[in-house]
């Protein structure tokens, strides 16, 4: 049973009362009413844009570690004109990036919407912004949707809950549930903030029944857990997942699985110096997370995530819908500094980082000189972190799911320039977000005119994706599905080509090192 289930019937006959009564105006502070009560928002450059929408309750005091709850009701009209704080967290999501003010209070999220009409119907992207679940921001202004809603589709970024305060899970907290589980609050947030938007979206203009959940990272890892998850069923229509998805074997994450999270919550809880859950709830937001003590990772537990993304998948128990994925050439240039590393210590360095991996997956990365260990370092770990799981989740889907996959890689390196913290990092990790919003305005780098080509293809894609479930369209070169008989990977540069999958020789020793680790072969089928 779905979070807010109980008020979805309600949502709908609310909505039937709005499109009745009540459209979007176009004055410069647009207004609209959602279930919990009427809003105004601003004109930006032709849009309706609405900042800081509650979609839960302040998740703090007694509410902390608890499902998100309905949104008390107002009365009158509240302002929609500023973004709310982000959610706790420690650090920021990208470099350089100015840290956001943050508070517990973070249950928000930001609409941009071209619809003149509460009538129009139009599509609907939901962006999860990535950070490790440990930082990230709905607001952060690379998200924006003004350049994706003015292509005819209202964007919405959406807030969770990070860290501890995400994804902590504890004995007592699974005792207090009526689940009987822990952990994935942030998830839960994710879920609420969708079913917010299917009761709230059609008064933006936008269509209920035509969603894309869309994010980066963690935010796609977050993507891969949504279709798994059976309280996420119905509330979209197609995905899209950029660098980051949760398929590898159980038995090389013991900590993702409920006992072990609960320990390992306990454990943290004593560092804390906090013997029950009551101290806790008690302690500051910002002691909780200025020692996050590794819970920062979702759980597999009976509520949320009943089963991995993997057994889902692969047993075709996902929410089957049109799935657009990939990731980047270089990933791993803007996550590990390799400047200093040396053949001699690669092993000792490596080991430091990643515990010990399986000798097959080292080999598979051979080196003899410093400039090949630092190569090998960079691929394993663009191999380990991303391409296996992209290529996983795009089999899986292929070959239990009756919806098609559409599967790239990025390589467009961005003119990041010298000097800069992104000097030297070509198709790395997030290079994609400023074609894919759509948004090399931002920056005042020497974007040439492949750039802005590539971004124009990109965000068209996307677009396309969420309007009908298939990329393609005008102008724009062909883009055939993935299936595991012709892998087709569609490689983003200028220009467009099609090729096979990327780095096929190590990831196909993932597939071997992952098999003996299950004691079963990938489930492709």
């Amino acid at each position: 049973m779905r979070m807010f289930s109980s008020k979805v019937s309600a949502g709908a006959l609310f909505l039937a009362a709005v499109l009745s009564t009540f459209s979007i105006t176009q004055a410069q502070s647009p207004k609209t009413r959602t279930d919990s009560g009427a809003i105004s928002g601003v004109r930006e450059g032709g849009l309706s844009v609405y900042k800081g929408v509650p979609f839960a309750a302040p998740p703090v005091s007694e509410l902390r570690w608890r499902p998100p709850v309905h949104v008390a009701s107002w009365a009158g009209t509240r302002k929609a004109d500023a973004f709310a704080p982000a959610c706790m967290q420690a650090g920021v999501s990208m470099p350089g990036e100015t840290p956001p003010a943050v508070s517990e209070d973070c249950l928000y999220l930001n609409i941009w919407t071209p619809a003149k009409s509460a009538r129009e119907h139009l599509p609907v992207i939901v962006w999860i912004y990535g950070g490790g679940y440990i930082n990230g921001s709905a607001s952060m202004p690379l998200y924006w949707g003004d350049h994706l809603a003015n292509t005819g589709v209202v964007v919405v970024t959406i807030a969770y809950r990070l860290g501890p305060l995400g994804f902590l899970a504890h004995p007592e907290l699974t005792r207090e549930s009526p689940h009987h589980s822990s952990g994935n609050y942030g998830l839960m947030d994710q879920i609420a903030a969708l079913e917010w938007v299917q009761r709230n979206i059609a008064a933006f203009g936008g269509d209920p029944k035509c969603v894309t959940i869309a994010g980066q990272s963690s935010g796609s890892i977050s993507v891969s857990i949504l279709m798994a998850s059976p309280l996420a069923k119905g509330l979209f229509q197609r995905a899209i997942g950029e660098s980051g998805g949760l398929f590898e074997p159980l038995q090389l994450g013991p900590q993702f699985l409920l006992a072990n999270a609960e320990r390992d919550g306990e454990k943290y809880a004593v560092s804390l110096g906090a013997a029950s859950l009551k101290k806790l709830r008690r302690l500051p937001a910002s002691q909780l997370t200025g020692n996050a003590g590794g819970i920062v990772h979702p759980v597999i537990e009976p509520y949320v995530l009943p089963v991995s993304p993997y057994e889902a998948f692969a047993s075709g128990q996902q929410n089957d819908v049109p799935l657009l994925i990939g990731s980047n050439a270089e990933e791993a240039r803007s996550l590990v500094d390799v400047t200093h590393l040396k053949a001699a210590t690669f092993d000792s360095d490596l080991e430091h980082s990643f515990g010990q991996l399986p000798a097959p997956l080292v080999a598979a990365y051979p080196y003899a000189t410093d400039e090949e260990a630092r190569q090998a370092r960079l691929g394993l770990e663009r191999d380990l972190r991303f391409g296996w799981d992209m290529w996983a989740w795009a089999r899986l889907q292929a070959g239990t799911g009756k919806n098609p996959v559409y599967y790239y890689s990025f390589r467009q390196q961005p003119p990041f320039p010298v000097g800069s913290l992104y000097e030297g990092w070509g198709a790395s990790h997030f290079a994609e977000l400023w074609y894919v919003f759509d948004h090399l305005n931002q920056e005042p780098w020497h974007w040439s005119t492949a750039d802005r080509t590539v971004a124009d293809e990109i965000s068209r894609y996307w677009v396309n994706f969420a309007k009908t479930g298939d990329p393609n369209g005008p102008g724009l070169p062909r883009w055939p599905a993935f299936t595991n008989t012709e892998s087709n990977v569609e490689y983003f540069a200028d220009p467009i080509t099609i090729g096979g999958v990327a780095n096929i020789n190590s990831l196909s020793v993932f597939d071997a090192v992952y098999t003996m680790v299950r004691g079963k072969p990938f489930a492709a089928r």
